[in-house]
């Protein structure tokens, strides 16, 4: 069974977000991606200290086929040294998986089947 780790940022530490709404979203890609027969978990992360060591563990629970870095920390401009973070994190301790990189919330699924 093909394995998908999702990393996002904390909808919690975003001042202007529905938590609630993207975590229902990120529910919803989870149970597609099941109904597609691919194993996927998330992690979500900010933009301090913990990010690496959390990203580290997340990393290496298991052999991932696919890693797929959300848009919102791609496209935020602030959040660019923690892009760089995870792709570096990602190449070091999962350099078996493809990067993927979703538009939204409601495409992650498509997103990690373009690598797998």
């Amino acid at each position: 069974m093909p394995s998908v780790l999702v990393i996002g940022y904390d909808p919690h530490a975003m001042p202007d977000a529905d938590a609630d709404a993207v975590e229902a979203a990120l529910d919803a890609e989870l149970r597609k991606f099941a109904e597609r027969g691919i194993d996927a978990a998330v992690t979500t992360v900010v933009a301090d200290g913990t990010a690496g060591p959390a990203l580290a563990a997340s990393l290496t629970e298991r052999p991932w086929d696919v890693v797929v870095v959300g848009a919102g920390i791609r496209k935020t401009e602030q959040l660019l040294p923690l892009f760089e973070q995870i792709v570096d994190l990602t190449r070091r301790h999962a350099p078996q998986a493809a990067l993927a990189f979703n538009s939204g919330l409601t495409d992650t699924v498509e997103a990690a089947e373009r690598r797998l």
